[in-house]
């Protein structure tokens, strides 16, 4: 299973390098205002990437916040454990079943 997951992890990989290979020629991003910027191709859509993955980062962290303060809160509310473990249940006793006894 390990050979396979980096068998998955080389193919990502050379697939996303080909993919820098190939686009290389320049492409220009239009902003507001006549603004534009031009890089390579794969410049331009590794940085969309990147600033998709900070925007969705820094939309978790409110809720990351609040589900930490709610688990800090929620140990603090807890009691302690105790010293001495609790002893444990005593085994319940085989029964034998009750047959019938025919004739006596």
């Amino acid at each position: 299973m390990k050979y396979l997951l980096w068998l998955l992890k080389a193919a990502i990989f050379f697939t996303l390098f080909a993919f820098a290979l190939n686009n290389q020629q320049d492409a220009t991003v239009h902003f507001f205002f006549g603004t534009q910027w031009t890089a390579p191709a794969v410049l331009i859509v590794l940085s969309a990437f990147a600033l998709g993955v900070v925007v969705g980062v820094l939309g978790m962290v409110p809720r990351w916040w609040r589900h930490r303060s709610a688990a800090r809160q929620a140990q603090a509310e807890a009691p302690p454990p105790s010293a001495a473990p609790a002893p444990p249940a005593p085994a319940a006793e085989p029964v034998a079943p009750h047959l019938p006894i025919d004739g006596i």
